[in-house]
């Protein structure tokens, strides 16, 4: 007995882990944040692309809803701006006997509609953009129709051009 508890006095200068031992991990796990940080970033800014994408298909119904429940015209023009969070809809302000249309922004979201009037067609357009993403447009045309599109470029929100 005596002999087994003189070994274990023994190995107590063999606890611990060496200086090298903790530069090796230490070193590993740099490696590894250097790699994870970056592709967080990324999916950090596809997604902020993809909410502004998301608040355009969103405003697309808005605008449809209210043009139907206001004897087929179109709201005014209006921008809305929630890159402070201070506004996450958008009112459009109904017409007589009408009612009134909501758009929602997500965070960081810059939001524009325009209508246009020409040759007796009216179209509008709805821009946005994503302060916290790549700094992409995405834009729909209702005279052309089809889905919303990156815009390569900077539009501004009133003109949606």
């Amino acid at each position: 007995m005596q002999d087994i508890i003189n070994r274990l006095r023994a190995k107590k200068d063999d606890e611990g882990f060496t200086l090298i031992e903790l530069l090796v991990v230490v070193v590993i796990i740099g490696v590894l944040v250097a790699i994870a940080v970056p592709v967080y970033l990324n999916y950090r800014e596809g997604a902020a692309d993809k909410s502004s994408q998301s608040d355009v298909r969103g405003a697309i119904s808005a605008v449809e809803q209210y043009y139907t429940d206001n004897q087929n015209q179109y709201p005014a023009d209006i921008t809305g701006d929630n890159s402070a969070g201070a506004m996450p809809t958008i009112t459009l302000v109904k017409k007589t006997g009408g009612a009134d249309g909501k758009i929602t922004l997500s965070d960081k979201t810059k939001l524009g509609f325009k209508v246009t009037t020409a040759s007796g067609s009216t179209t509008y357009k709805i821009c946005a953009t994503n302060t916290g993403g790549s700094g992409k447009w995405y834009l729909y045309d209702s005279g052309v129709g089809g889905s919303v599109k990156a815009v390569s470029g900077t539009l501004t929100l009133t003109t949606c051009a």
